[in-house]
């Protein structure tokens, strides 16, 4: 297997994010032929489909991020039964670019009863011809357990599960590309 780069983007701005802390623990726990790195999407300015032409450094670092990727992942929270506001911003951005059409997506829902956002999720990539890869989306009960990214490694269970979910999303892409 070569080597596969993956983007990893958290929905949630919230310094202690749960989202945030399962992709800090991915990169932890990728095999050694994965490269993992975190988008930036809190510095993204709202959409505004008038200033697309225009050269938004932040908007052209995520895009140029999503292009140099084989894979996307997505760790985004629910607010009030929908997709977080900074995370539907930032697929928004990326909607008319060339980036994304067929892209692999691995979601990942650290509160598994919370699942309407996940669903909206499903809905708005598929719209964008991203290609979730199902067998690689997994629901990791993190709310309230209080564990931080080093929680999350330590915690045999929830890392066994993660390092399983992207094995199965490196597999996808790995097959993909043959």
């Amino acid at each position: 297997m070569d080597m596969i780069r993956l983007l990893a983007l958290s929905g949630s701005l919230r310094r202690s994010s749960y989202n945030s802390a399962v992709i800090e623990a991915l990169k932890v726990l990728v095999p050694a032929q994965v490269d993992l790195q975190s988008g930036d999407i809190r510095h993204l300015p709202l959409f505004d489909p008038d200033r697309e032409e225009e050269n938004i450094a932040s908007v052209g670092v995520l895009k140029l991020a999503l292009g140099e990727a084989d894979g996307l992942v997505l760790a985004s929270p629910e607010y009030a039964h929908g997709i977080s506001g900074p995370m539907k911003n930032a697929l928004d951005w990326l909607v008319s670019g060339e980036e994304f059409p067929g892209k692999p997506v691995m979601l990942i829902n650290t509160s598994p009863r919370a699942h309407h956002a996940q669903d909206a999720l499903r809905e708005v990539l598929r719209t964008m011809s991203g290609k979730i890869i199902e067998p690689a989306c997994v629901a990791v009960p993190l709310l309230g357990s209080g564990l931080d990214s080093e929680g999350i490694v330590e915690h045999e269970t929830i890392s066994n599960l993660l390092k399983a979910a992207l094995t199965r999303f490196c597999d996808a892409i790995d097959c993909a590309t043959r």
